[in-house]
């Protein structure tokens, strides 16, 4: 069984994670069910990009992104080479590092 581990963010997940997933879960729900308060602006029908992470460890065990997921992480503050929006992130087989960036481009969020 994998595990995700999601690394300390100040306000999204003070202490960070450790996470038991079973492969096919979606990365978000893991997340969100186990404390991790990953912002989800519209409700994880990739039309947005505030649940975007990086995955520091076990990108290449994911599927790759599709074209509209692409689309939209060009918009996604902090872009780097291994990030993915987690509502989009199905688990596989093997253990994930997740970094929650510092920022995402959502102006308002009803949690401030």
């Amino acid at each position: 069984m994998p595990q995700i581990i999601i690394l300390p963010h100040a306000e999204r997940c003070p202490e960070g994670a450790v996470i038991e997933a079973e492969p096919g879960d979606k990365l978000i729900e893991v997340a969100l069910d186990h404390g991790a308060n990953i912002e989800h602006a519209c409700e994880m029908a990739c039309a947005c990009t505030t649940c975007h992470v990086i995955v520091r460890e076990g990108f290449d065990s994911l599927a790759e992104s599709d074209e509209t997921e692409d689309d939209l992480l060009d918009k996604a503050w902090g872009l780097e080479p291994d990030s993915r929006l987690s509502c989009q992130v199905e688990i596989g087989d093997e253990d994930l590092v997740i970094e929650i960036p510092k920022y995402t481009i959502n102006q308002v969020s009803e949690t401030h």
